[in-house]
């Protein structure tokens, strides 16, 4: 498709490299980080380590001040980012080191792109080689505008589902749907549970059938044994929290790549099984 007065061509567009990423003979992996955590540096080690140890896509989080759909490992982690300097450009340079070799979607709330200006976030979002964005405090209702930006870019607006969704709002969410559908599989927060939740095939197996485009798991996985057992009914795997806590622990650049490393060997290891 031809891109708009001021935006970059997008050719594959974000839908298409998002779409690539899932179809292997296993559920996609796809690990969650903070850009700028613990620091600039020891992100951008994060990054390379997370295209190199066999992501199939990131996504990548914009520190935000007042991130409402996140749990107290991820919001300590922005809070420190954004303590350090760490900003939307940051967000960017860590997208345009990796964006190359795995699909980006990054991982922005709502008033960070408004504040930004919708066209101007999408522009730049375009520039640095994301495929998408997850933007979890947007209502389908009142998605348009970021949506319509977004497409002009050639990126995708993935949305998120959760539990309580009534059926009938799920099946609009899903038919509306970029890139893949990120299922929230428990009421409340990110972070590490020690149990996926009851239900939750239930609710991939309902997503799956409204949804034209791959259903991935995000909240609460914490294990290679949980990634592996979601992936036995999703078609991607998100990981949060384990891996932002390996980061923000590990005490050096080095370090962090060898536990964030691990994580992802040990999952892909486990979705393969």
């Amino acid at each position: 498709m031809e891109a708009p007065p001021g935006h970059p061509p997008a050719s594959p567009n974000g839908a298409q490299r998002i779409a690539t990423a899932f179809e292997g003979d296993r559920a996609a992996l796809m690990p969650y980080m903070m850009a700028g955590y613990p620091d600039r540096e020891t992100s951008l080690a994060v990054a390379e380590a997370y295209a190199e140890g066999g992501a199939d896509l990131v996504e990548l989080g914009v520190p935000f001040s007042d991130p409402l759909a996140d749990g107290p490992t991820i919001h300590a982690a922005a809070t420190e980012a954004l303590a350090k300097g760490a900003t939307l450009s940051t967000a960017l340079e860590v997208c345009e080191a990796i964006s190359e070799r795995v699909p980006v979607a990054l991982m922005a709330y709502s008033n960070m792109i408004l504040a930004c200006g919708v066209e101007e976030f999408a522009r730049r979002a375009a520039e640095a080689g994301a495929a998408g964005a997850i933007v979890p405090d947007l209502p389908l209702d009142e998605a348009d505008e970021i949506r319509a930006a977004l497409s002009g870019a050639g990126l995708a607006l993935v949305p998120l589902l959760a539990p309580t969704t009534p059926a009938e709002r799920r099946a609009r969410i899903c038919a509306a749907a970029e890139g893949f559908v990120y299922v929230v599989s428990s009421v409340g927060t990110t972070g590490e549970r020690r149990e996926l939740p009851a239900g939750l095939t239930d609710l991939i197996a309902a997503a799956k059938r409204d949804a034209d485009v791959p259903v991935a798991v995000g909240f609460g996985i914490g294990t290679p044994e949980q990634v592996g057992e979601v992936g036995q009914v999703a078609d991607g795997v998100i990981v949060g929290s384990r891996l932002v806590r390996a980061a923000g622990e590990a005490g050096s650049p080095a370090a962090a790549v060898e536990a964030v490393g691990g994580f992802l060997r040990d999952s892909r290891a486990a979705l393969s099984a």
